[in-house]
């Protein structure tokens, strides 16, 4: 007769942590406050008076105040250049997305005469900065009568080189064998891109816009040459035009700032994983 009795359960051991393990803790934590710092210090500076700011260093404000915040608001268009800068960004990062994929996938996937010549012109872009571009690109923008409109802001930012050189990358390490096997089966090269290629591609193309995103935001050169409607600027040319007005003021100076970066802080946060993830895709974590 067989014992029917349930053999006891054994616990594992609580894991404890190692060596490393409790570095790589210290190093993160103290990486942390680095970057969270400025950001608080910045705060802190925007709830104080003028006469606090330029006191004493200190990082709780002996009287907390919302006059800067205030000041801010009254003395700008905040709303129309928060929308005109999500305006503009998310037009730049969805062009940016097509342009690039396409791009990168022809260069990646299909030969052509004269494509090592096409490739190494779009590579030379990532030579040049944009501000060296600045003047020819103002000279056709004005021809075109584009001044002082969205299209004018939007499409000079839509052709970076190294987007297009990260989907390329990634494009060049997908299996071939899916797209032949899509041939096989009399899958047409715009189904076969669209249906097998991009959605394979969300790591790369989710990192791509948010970088793209990014700097559509915060680019203050390009919108402040081609802009001269206050109505039409966007957030980082807004927040510098009121500051030129009044000078120097500590605390709103750091609240106009932090008014500009939250909505970036917002997408680094949610979005700092498929960052992570688009990278180690892209086949560039190491170059």
């Amino acid at each position: 007769m067989t014992d029917s009795t349930t053999p006891p359960v054994l616990r594992r051991p609580r894991s404890t942590w190692t060596p490393a393990q409790i570095a790589l803790t210290i190093v993160a934590a103290a990486l942390s406050v680095v970057w969270i710092a400025p950001l608080f210090w910045a705060l802190s500076t925007s709830l104080k008076t003028s006469t606090e700011s330029v006191a004493s260093p200190h990082w709780i404000p002996d009287h907390i105040t919302w006059d800067s915040w205030k000041g801010i608001f009254d003395a700008g268009n905040i709303p129309d250049w928060f929308v005109n800068s999500v305006v503009v960004s998310v037009c730049v990062t969805f062009i940016v997305l097509l342009v690039a994929s396409l791009a990168g996938y022809g260069f990646a996937r299909t030969e052509f005469r004269g494509k090592g010549v096409l490739l190494s012109l779009t590579m030379a872009g990532l030579m040049f900065s944009p501000a060296i571009l600045g003047v020819p690109l103002f000279t056709t923008v004005q021809s075109l009568g584009m001044v002082d409109t969205y299209w004018g802001m939007i499409l000079p930012q839509c052709a970076p080189a190294a987007m297009v050189y990260i989907l390329y990358k990634f494009f060049q390490s997908l299996p071939k064998e899916l797209e032949e096997a899509a041939f096989i089966d009399g899958a047409g090269r715009w189904r076969i891109f669209f249906t097998i290629v991009l959605p394979l591609s969300k790591p790369s193309l989710s990192a791509v816009g948010i970088f793209t995103f990014i700097a559509s935001w915060n680019n203050f050169l390009w919108p402040y040459m081609v802009t001269n409607n206050p109505d039409l600027m966007t957030m980082p040319n807004g927040i510098a035009t009121v500051q030129n007005a009044f000078g120097i003021i500590w605390p709103q100076l750091m609240a106009g700032g932090l008014i500009a970066g939250l909505p970036l802080i917002i997408v680094f946060v949610f979005f700092q994983s498929q960052i992570v993830r688009g990278v180690a895709h892209t086949g560039l974590a190491g170059q």
